[in-house]
């Protein structure tokens, strides 16, 4: 990408009685029904236990429905499909304030460049966070500019809804003594370049498109990714994972 910049009720019992029933025939059925009353008392408690709770609600549950929807990746010329950052997640690492990372990997940034300047190597930040409607004239426009082919285009520049930029984790970094090697393959001739490869993974940073990248991104030493927390991580690799089920499932006779 050289130009790839700027979630219970009871049921009543009933009674009857006959006006020609003996007194001892009357203190039987009245015996008969208290027990019974009783037998009914002590199944209904078996059932349950609280008498105020109705038949219905002890009743098992049926089943949930089994989803039917399966995941898939949004894979466009090779690049993959990522949410555009909330605006207040973002934080400026570049002293103009144009250029920004969601917080972690800005704070993960910031630590990166002081221990790299310790060590006598200057990071220079090209570009970070990059909206959708930046990214549409970066893709579109400069395409039309140059004449080039859509898939010629795409092997430099991702399609809009498909940088790793629009996630707030990702950053262009060049060599502030090498301004000449900005964006550009020779970058990994530089003492940024080596510096990075040596301990960008201390910071949590890695290298997003090395040589012979699954994604079949050309190969780009200047570009960075933050994988440093839960939402980094999952940003990037369920959707590599996606993919790659996805390419398995069309691969498969």
């Amino acid at each position: 990408m050289h130009d790839d910049i700027p979630e219970a009720f009871r049921q009543p019992v009933s009674e009857s009685s006959s006006p020609r029933a003996t007194p001892l025939v009357w203190v039987g059925s009245a015996l008969g029904l208290a027990v019974l009353a009783a037998g009914g008392w002590f199944t209904l408690s078996a059932l349950n236990t609280n008498p105020s709770e109705s038949i219905s609600e002890v009743a098992p549950a049926a089943p949930s429905p089994t989803p039917s929807a399966e995941p898939t990746t949004d894979d466009l010329l090779g690049h993959l499909s990522y949410e555009e950052a909330p605006p207040q997640e973002l934080k400026p690492i570049s002293a103009d304030g144009r250029l920004k990372l969601r917080t972690s990997a800005a704070q993960a940034y910031q630590r990166m460049l002081a221990s790299a300047k310790a060590a006598g190597v200057s990071l220079q930040p090209i570009s970070a966070f990059r909206t959708v409607e930046e990214q549409n004239y970066l893709f579109f426009k400069v395409k039309e500019q140059r004449a080039q082919a859509t898939a010629q285009r795409a092997d430099v520049s991702a399609p809009p809804g498909h940088s790793e930029h629009h996630t707030g984790y990702a950053i262009d970094l060049g060599d502030a003594t090498r301004s000449a090697t900005n964006l550009s393959q020779s970058f990994d001739q530089t003492p940024a370049f080596k510096w990075l490869a040596a301990n960008a993974a201390r910071f949590s940073f890695e290298l997003s498109f090395p040589k012979g990248n699954s994604q079949g991104v050309s190969y780009e030493p200047w570009h960075w990714r933050y994988v440093g927390d839960q939402p980094s991580l999952k940003t990037f690799y369920s959707a590599r994972k996606l993919k790659e089920t996805s390419a398995a499932e069309g691969d498969a006779p």
